[in-house]
Order: C-alpha cells, then sequence, then structure tokens
C-alpha cells in the first residue's frame, strides 16, 4: 500500500511520534492506522505527547565551540536523576552542536531544521528520546556567537559563553569563569539603560535610613549607592574573582575585548534556586 504524507501526518497527530517512525509503523502494518498505533505504543513511542504536560525545570545548560562560531543551549527535563543520564547528555550537546552548525533564527525554526548527522527533524530526535528516556524534555533556549568564541560549563547548571575581538584561550577561559561566579548583566556602564538607573535610585531615594537627611545630602548619597550598585552588575568593573585587587577591565586592557557574552543558569524563570552557585564554582577553581 502506498503511505502518503497525509496518514503519516494524522498518525503523528495521534500519537506524537517522530515522522520516521510514522512512517515506519504504518509501513509495517500495510498502512493500517490502527494496528500502526498499537505498533508505535508497544514501542513506547506513542506516549511521549502525553508526557508533554509535565513540569520540566531540571535539565542540562550544554556549549558547544566550532573553529569560528560556538553555541550556548538549555535543554530541560523532570528530574535531576534524568539530567545526570549519558542518554540526555549526549542530547543536549548534539542539540548545541546543531545551533553552532545550523544558525537558527529562533527555537521553533531550529526545532523544524533537520539534523546534519542522522537526517531527522529535531523535533522528532526529542520525541524519540522522550519515549525511550519516559520524561518530558523541552528545548528551551539558546545563543549562537560567531567570531573568537569561548565556553565554560558549571555542572551542567550554570553556562557561560563569551565573545572577544581577539583570541586568547587562557585569558578567554578566566573571563567565562568569572562571569559563571558573579552573574555580571552587561559589558559595560554604557549598556545600562537609564531606566534601571531610574528605578535603583527611586528605590534608594525611599530607603529609611534617608528620610530625615536633607534633600541634597541624600541625594548625593544615593548617587553614591547607585554607583556602586551599577558597578557591580558590570562585567569590566567587577573585582576578577581569581584576584579581587584587579577588576575585569584592568585584566583584560590592551589584550582584547569583550564584544558579548550570555550566561544562563538552569530554570531560570521556571523554578527558583538556593544554591550558592558562586561559592560552587570558587571552589572547584582553587579560588
Amino acid at each position: 500500500m502506498n503511505i502518503t504524507a497525509q496518514m503519516v501526518k494524522e498518525l503523528r497527530d495521534k500519537t506524537g511520534a517522530g515522522m520516521m517512525d510514522a512512517k515506519k509503523a504504518l509501513v509495517e502494518t500495510d498502512g493500517d492506522m490502527e494496528k500502526a498505533m498499537e505498533v508505535l505504543r508497544q514501542k513506547g513511542i506513542a506516549s511521549a505527547d502525553k508526557k508533554m504536560g509535565r513540569i520540566a525545570a531540571e535539565g542540562l545548560v550544554a556549549s558547544a565551540i566550532l573553529d569560528d562560531c560556538g553555541a550556548l543551549v538549555e535543554v530541560n527535563c523532570e528530574t535531576d536523576f534524568v539530567a545526570k543520564n549519558e542518554e540526555f547528555k549526549e542530547l543536549a550537546n548534539c542539540l548545541a552542536e546543531g545551533v553552532a552548525k545550523g544558525n537558527p533564527a529562533d527555537v521553533d525554526a531550529f526545532l523544524n531544521s533537520t539534523c546534519p548527522k542522522c537526517g531527522k527533524v529535531v523535533a522528532d530526535i526529542i520525541k524519540e528520546k522522550i519515549a525511550s528516556i519516559g520524561e518530558k524534555i523541552t528545548f528551551r533556549r539558546f545563543v549562537r556567537y560567531e567570531g573568537n568564541t569561548a565556553t565554560y560549563i558549571h555542572n551542567g547548571k550554570i553556562g557561560v559563553l563569551l565573545q572577544t575581538d581577539k583570541k586568547d584561550a587562557e585569558l578567554m577561559n578566566d573571563i567565562c569563569l568569572h562571569i559563571a561566579s558573579s552573574a555580571p548583566e552587561f559589558i559595560s556602564r554604557n549598556e545600562i539603560p537609564q531606566s534601571v538607573i531610574d528605578h535603583e535610585t527611586e528605590i534608594e531615594m525611599g530607603k529609611e535610613d534617608l528620610l530625615k537627611k536633607p534633600e541634597a545630602i541624600r541625594a548625593k548619597i544615593v548617587e553614591g549607592r547607585v554607583n556602586k550598585l551599577m558597578a557591580g552588575r558590570c562585567l569590566l568593573e567587577q573585582p576578577f574573582i581569581k584576584n579581587p585587587d584587579v577588576t575585569v577591565g584592568q585584566l583584560i586592557e590592551g589584550k582584547l575585548s569583550i564584544t558579548a557574552f550570555t550566561r544562563y543558569m538552569l530554570g531560570e524563570g521556571l523554578e527558583k534556586r538556593q544554591d550558592n552557585f558562586a561559592e560552587e564554582v570558587m571552589s572547584q577553581i582553587g579560588g
């Protein structure tokens, strides 16, 4: 029997199975939809869609560096146990490499793209892993930089991708470690939106310890406090984690310039965590 694209689509819609699995099941059952569904259920593939309603806030942050670019991704699952599974780790690394090679426009474009290694649609690869691993898996986000890139992954929970104007592997690695530990939000002061400064100024002006001070003195104290807060959020102004006597800006002066960076923390916005990642990172690098 001729297996049509419409038949494959119908079986995919009913079972959540990947395109290739759906087609194989239809070929195996000579186009019998009910029997094909049974085949997929027996293989555990048809249950993938049912798992998509679950909460997935665990997982891994992974990265890939190619000659001319780098990628950082977050892939989520339901439990920390699965996040430590070699099959899941392999998937996360494969997806990071796929982003680096494919340069997708966004998450949807990547999920609908074809994996160069196996020729399967990325979304179908993830569904197959859901079936074999037994948990909901989602590809949450990614960032990709071209040119001189470096990365650091801390226990799969924090990931950094860095872009610089020049290549210095050791220095770039140190900067990645610093970003992982110190969590800067901006490269320099001129990146901070005025709205952020205004918001912090408003908060400081309303603090009880200043309310009884004269307006001019209060404004001067607040300016100093906000200035210190902003310095703490800028990468170049932060004390370098391995040598707090110098700032990151002083560390890289005359050597290279930082053009972009991204820091992912696993589950950001999905689940609050209380771990002290700064201390954990520092303990592992001997700081």
